[in-house]
C-alpha cells in the first residue's frame, strides 16, 4: 500500500456541499509515527527505529512509502496536507491488526496548518466514509491517540456514503464568568446570550452559545484577530453558535476557532456532540444541525443522545462523498 490523498466531502446536505478533507491513506509502517516523533509519541513497534538512519526520499505530499524504511512524513510535512489540498483539516488514515473479533482497525490523526488536534469529528466521518468507498460499508474500530471507538458506514442515496461513529463522552461545565465579557463583543453581539452557555470537551474545550434564532446567527460578523485572543485567554478551542432546535429537532449553527486557524468551519462534528450531550434527557434526543451556510457550503450533521448512568451517550452521523484520488501536488 502506498500513500494517497483523497477529498471527501463531509457532512454534505443531501448531494450539496459539505468540508472538503483531505484524507491521506497510509502504510501500515507508518501507523502514527511521524519522522519528527510525534512530539516523543511513535505509536507503533519500531517506529522510532523507522524514524532515523535512512535517507529520505520525498514523494509529492512527503516521504515516498514505496521505499522500505524511509521513514513517515514530519509533523510539519502533515499541517502542509490541509493548505496543499485547499482544505481546512487532513486525516491520516493507517491500518493496524484486526482486533479479536476480526473487525479491522484503522488508527486516525488529525491536523489543521496550526497543528495537530486529538479529535476531529468531521475528519472522523471523511475517514469512515474513504474506507467505506470500495465496497460500500464500513463496519471496524478506530483509534486515536486517547482512545478507540466503533465506526460504521452504509451507502446513501445517490452515490454517497452515510458514516457515525461513537465520539466519546463529553464534558460539560459552566464558563468561566469573563467569557461573556469577552466572547460576546468579539461575535459583535450586545447584552447576554439567549440563554446560559456551556464549555462542553471531547478533546479539547469549546464554548456552546446559544443565539435567538436562525436570522440573528447568519448576520455574525466576528472579529476574528479578538475572537482568537478571548478564546486563548480561556482556553478555548473555539466558539460554536447555534440556534435552536425547533420542536422537529433541527437546529442551525456556525463554529469560529481562529485559535486553530479556521475562522469559519463548514461542518463541526464534534461541536455537534457537544450539543447533543448538552440537550440530552431521559427521552431520546434526535438532532439535525445544519452549517455552512454563510459559506456558501451547505452542510449537515445528525446526533443522536440520550442520558444514562455514566453521562450522556451520544451517536454522531454525516454523510459524504468521496472522490478520486487527487493528482500528485508539488
Amino acid at each position: 500500500m502506498t500513500r494517497s490523498l483523497t477529498l471527501v466531502h463531509a457532512c454534505t446536505r443531501a448531494d450539496e456541499g459539505g468540508s472538503p478533507t483531505a484524507v491521506v491513506t497510509e502504510p501500515a509502517t507508518a501507523e502514527g509515527a511521524s519522522a519528527d516523533g510525534g512530539r516523543g509519541r511513535p505509536r507503533s513497534p519500531g517506529a522510532a527505529a523507522r524514524a532515523g538512519g535512512a535517507p529520505r526520499r520525498e514523494g509529492p505530499h512527503g516521504p515516498d512509502a514505496r521505499h522500505p524504511g524511509v521513514p513517515p512524513p514530519t509533523d510539519a510535512e502533515r499541517r502542509r496536507i490541509p493548505r496543499l489540498a485547499g482544505t481546512s483539516h487532513a486525516v491520516f488514515v493507517s491500518p493496524l491488526p484486526p482486533d479479536a473479533t476480526g473487525a479491522p482497525v484503522h488508527a486516525l490523526r488529525f491536523f489543521t496548518a496550526e497543528g495537530e488536534l486529538p479529535a476531529c469529528g468531521h475528519g472522523t466521518i471523511a475517514a469512515i466514509a474513504r474506507l467505506a468507498h470500495r465496497t460500500g460499508a464500513f463496519d471496524g474500530v478506530l483509534r486515536t491517540a486517547d482512545r478507540l471507538f466503533t465506526g460504521r458506514a452504509r451507502p446513501a442515496p445517490g452515490g454517497l456514503i452515510h458514516a457515525e461513529f461513537d465520539p466519546g463522552p463529553v464534558e460539560l461545565r459552566l464558563p468561566d464568568p469573563a467569557a461573556y465579557g469577552l466572547v460576546l463583543p468579539a461575535l459583535g453581539l450586545d447584552g447576554r446570550p439567549a440563554g446560559p452557555a456551556r464549555v462542553a470537551s471531547v478533546g479539547r474545550p469549546r464554548l456552546l452559545l446559544p443565539i435567538r434564532s436562525r436570522a440573528e446567527l447568519a448576520t455574525l460578523e466576528p472579529d476574528f484577530g479578538r475572537l482568537r485572543a478571548a478564546c486563548d485567554a480561556l482556553g478555548l478551542l473555539g466558539v460554536y453558535a447555534y440556534a435552536g432546535p425547533d420542536p422537529d429537532g433541527r437546529a442551525a449553527a456556525r463554529m469560529f476557532a481562529p485559535s486553530i486557524g479556521v475562522d469559519e468551519d463548514i461542518a463541526n462534528a464534534n461541536s455537534t456532540a457537544c450539543l447533543a450531550a448538552h440537550l440530552a434527557g431521559p427521552v431520546p434526543l434526535s438532532l439535525t444541525v445544519d452549517m455552512g451556510d454563510s459559506l456558501g457550503r451547505p452542510a449537515t450533521l445528525t446526533a443522536t443522545a440520550r442520558t444514562g448512568p455514566g453521562g450522556p451517550r451520544v451517536r454522531l452521523g454525516g454523510t459524504a462523498a468521496v472522490g478520486p484520488p487527487l493528482p500528485p501536488r508539488p
